[in-house]
């Protein structure tokens, strides 16, 4: 099957079962029966919610694409021999989750041998499907999306993410303290997956965080990129998780001076 093809139907998939799992979750969190247990950090919570998705999700995938390898955030693993696998953030943003904030969602991404190749990313109580597969573009609600044009970084919108333990919260907050007056403003919603697609239609000019998981940053990152945004570390080498800079390219150099001379200071 060409890649193209094949893009097209992990993308048709991906948003198939995002938006079973971000429904379920949804009526869930209006029926205020949530429970939560804790992670890696008192801050870094877990509902039955995140788990009943990504077993909807999983599930799903067996029967659709039963070759292909998962990645879970709440455990699912599996090998798979189709050189296809998943990565799959059940609820990204369970904080925002438990307190009823509306900036959560389901993200679900497609990697073959060269990255991501279709993603994503549902967040149902904005009622917002993100969409994109390689080489054909990204969508929201259908509808094609791009990056921001703006050359200014004093106007740039920049979002970022915060690290769920507290010594790297207070390294990250210097940062920014530095880079505030440079820019336009900050922005922190607590779910890396929306933040990369607010890049992708143009509500923010760029976003960066460290120490995110590959589930946080497929879906996200596919969109962004088919949306013409620039997916790096802060450097502007290749991207992993563990550093992300997604921007609009007419402030991404100027960008990573900022990031650059802001954590030296």
């Amino acid at each position: 099957m060409p890649a193209q093809s094949l893009g097209s139907e992990l993308r048709a998939i991906a948003e198939q079962l995002a938006r079973s799992a971000g429904d379920m979750a949804l009526i869930g969190r209006k029926s205020g029966d949530i429970t939560a247990t804790t992670k890696s950090s008192p801050t870094d919570m877990v509902t039955q919610y995140d788990k009943a998705s990504e077993e909807m999700v999983t599930t799903g995938l067996r029967t659709l694409r039963p070759d292909d390898g998962v990645v879970g955030e709440e455990g699912a693993s599996r090998e798979g021999t189709s050189g296809i696998t998943w990565h799959i953030d059940p609820i990204d943003g369970t904080s925002n989750f438990y307190f009823d904030i509306p900036m959560w969602a389901v993200s679900i991404g497609a990697v073959d041998e060269h990255g991501p190749i279709a993603g994503a990313v549902y967040a149902p109580a904005l009622g917002d499907m993100f969409t994109a597969s390689r080489g054909d573009g990204a969508t929201l609600n259908d509808s094609p999306i791009s990056v921001r044009s703006n050359p200014l970084l004093s106007d740039a919108l920049v979002g970022t993410g915060f690290s769920y333990h507290a010594d790297k919260r207070g390294a990250h907050a210097r940062r920014v303290t530095q880079m505030i007056t440079q820019i336009r403003d900050i922005r922190r919603l607590g779910a890396a997956a929306i933040d990369l697609c607010f890049v992708a239609c143009g509500r923010y000019d760029a976003y960066f965080e460290e120490n995110l998981q590959s589930w946080d940053l497929v879906a996200g990152q596919i969109i962004a990129t088919e949306a013409g945004a620039i997916v790096t570390d802060y450097s502007g080498n290749a991207v992993t998780p563990a550093q992300v800079l997604a921007t609009q390219p007419g402030i991404q150099s100027a960008l990573i001076h900022l990031i650059a001379e802001s954590s030296e200071k």
